[in-house]
């Protein structure tokens, strides 16, 4: 199947390579999770360092598997053959429900890692009003918190810079159809009214010009969306 997704290079990616890459994706971040409830219940100390990079990586995994599963959606509409497009939409919607379960895993990790940083918290308090000796112990949980605080603000960021720069590329795709079908439109009449090629030529010159400034944009859309990520990592 070469149905294709024109991005802001220029080229084009298949439906197939897509759902790929869907694949790939879901496989390691089903391998993600389950180190995640490796470390959940081990005592190791470096290991409990680890745990926030490992959850904010299977975060934006998830994230990036639910943008494919967008495209994707969009792509299979386009299949001209019933029983092709029929295809696509099942393996689509098992990409997306597969993806919603593993970030329902996910969001459930979150919830008994807050909630066993709450009962450790709780028990240091008790301990320390029988000793004074807790503020210590208090700190390490704390920054422990504020870890997991930050890797869920910045999968939160993330998600948002991801979801308007694809709004923005999506819109610009199509601003090109539209302006593919106006500039038809504005040839058949020149046609018809028998214009000179000058006239013609100045016209398309004006689109290829027009067509530059729309993909300069797009790039630099997808620049800032880039370093955007990177400062919030």
């Amino acid at each position: 199947m070469a149905v294709e997704f024109g991005g802001a290079g220029g080229g084009g990616v298949t439906l197939s390579e897509m759902y790929q890459n869907s694949r790939k994706l879901l496989i390691r971040t089903r391998d993600g999770l389950e180190r995640l409830e490796r470390l959940e219940y081990s005592s190791s100390t470096s290991t409990a360092i680890d745990s926030p990079d490992l959850s904010f990586s299977v975060k934006k995994d998830i994230a990036q598997i639910q943008s494919l599963c967008l495209d994707m959606d969009r792509l299979w509409r386009s299949v001209a053959a019933k029983s092709q497009r029929d295809l696509w939409k099942r393996k689509v919607e098992q990409v997306a429900e597969e993806a919603e379960s593993l970030k329902q895993s996910l969001d459930k990790y979150f919830l008994r890692t807050q909630k066993r940083i709450n009962e450790a918290r709780e028990r240091a308090e008790l301990i320390g009003r029988a000793n004074g000796e807790s503020s210590h112990v208090l700190r390490i949980f704390d920054e422990e918190a504020q870890a997991m605080q930050s890797v869920r603000n910045s999968s939160r960021m993330l998600e948002e810079a991801s979801a308007t720069g694809e709004a923005i590329l999506f819109k610009y795709s199509e601003q090109r159809e539209r302006l593919k079908r106006a500039q038809r439109k504005a040839l058949d009449v020149l046609n018809t009214v028998g214009l000179s090629n000058t006239v013609l030529k100045l016209i398309e010159r004006r689109h290829r010009v027009d067509r530059s400034i729309k993909y300069a944009g797009m790039l630099f859309t997808v620049i800032i969306v880039f370093f955007f990520w990177r400062w919030t990592r």
